[in-house]
Order: C-alpha cells, then sequence, then structure tokens
C-alpha cells in the first residue's frame, strides 16, 4: 500500500543520530544524507525518508498520528526503544510491554522522535 513515509525534522544532524541508532536495531544501515539533505532507510523494500518541510517552514508532528515498525521479538522492541531514549527520543504512554489487544496480545512501546513523531515498536505475541 504505501511506497514510502516521510518526516519533517528540523535538525537533519539530531534525527539521523536518533533513527540511525533506533532502525539500527532493526539491521538498516545508517543513513546518508543525499543532495538535498534528506535520509533514507529502507527495510524489507520499504522505506523511510526523513528530510527538512520543503515549504521552510518548520516540522511539526502529526496531531493524532503514529508510525509503527514490526519487531520481530519482545527483545527487538526493548532494544529500540532503548536505542531510542539514549539517542534523544523521549518515552511515552506506558512502559513497554505486553497490551491484550483485539488483534492478540501485542509487545508495545512508544518513543517521540527528537521532532515530537510518535513511534511505536510491536511485536505480535505468539498465540498460546
Amino acid at each position: 500500500m504505501f511506497s514510502h513515509i516521510m518526516l519533517g525534522s528540523n535538525d537533519i544532524a539530531r534525527s539521523k543520530k536518533f533513527y540511525d541508532a533506533t532502525l539500527g536495531v532493526l539491521g538498516c544501515e545508517p543513513a546518508t544524507p543525499n543532495a538535498k539533505g534528506r535520509l533514507t532507510y529502507t527495510h524489507d523494500g520499504e522505506r523511510l525518508v526523513i528530510t527538512t518541510p520543503l515549504d521552510g517552514q518548520p516540522a511539526t508532528a502529526a496531531n493524532g498520528g503514529t508510525i509503527g515498525f514490526a519487531m520481530t521479538s519482545a527483545e527487538q522492541v526493548e532494544a529500540w526503544h532503548k536505542a531510542g531514549v539514549e539517542n534523544g527520543g523521549k518515552a511515552i504512554e506506558n512502559p513497554p510491554g505486553v497490551r491484550h489487544t483485539a488483534m492478540g496480545d501485542l509487545y508495545l512501546a512508544y518513543l517521540r522522535d527528537p521532532d515530537g513523531n510518535k513511534l511505536c515498536a510491536m511485536h505480535k505475541m505468539p498465540s498460546a
């Protein structure tokens, strides 16, 4: 359904530190800014692009928006969360852990990136 997701940043160097660390947990290589200063992360054929807004206005976080990253284990969720907090992210909502949902048991963690974008790491727990 998606070709890519793009998020605005007011400080590409700060975002690079955060996303290199959190997406490194998934196996993504550190991003190198392209000619436009954009960072592109690729994983399993999907792309996340971090850029300063083209209109020259400050980047702002979407109110009500969340970008979720699929994780392979609860341990990977924990590593993602730790990397994020250690690299400029802010822990939000409940601490990482199991949530009982209509989709089954999920191991979730939430962060705000350095620009305030809401991110989620999610691992679908095996059925009992």
